[in-house]
């Protein structure tokens, strides 16, 4: 199996209404196949405000299921969307 974690640090301007959007857009990404776990998580409203502002937590068979995730149309549109409204991403592809 392979655990997908992907982090972002939204920018400031129109932040809360975009982490909403994000969260919309997220769900489109549910569909895709190749995910069998899907995990969208925020940080706390608790937590240090210079942490990362949203993580996805992906789970795949397989590094080949990964690859085609990333290739599907749905999430391309996501990355594009995400792309304008981030600071910062952060990912991590590891084995389990």
């Amino acid at each position: 199996m392979i655990r997908h974690i992907c982090m972002f640090k939204l920018k400031e301007e129109n932040k809360k209404e975009n982490l909403e959007k994000v969260l919309k857009r997220a769900e489109s990404l549910r569909e895709i196949s190749q995910i069998k776990v899907f995990q969208v998580v925020t940080n706390s409203k608790e937590a240090p405000d210079n942490n990362y502002d949203l993580s996805l937590i992906f789970d795949f068979a397989s590094i080949e299921d990964l690859k085609e995730y990333q290739g599907d149309p749905r999430h391309v549109e996501f990355g594009k969307f995400i792309t304008e409204i981030r600071d910062l991403r952060a990912c991590i592809d590891y084995e389990f």
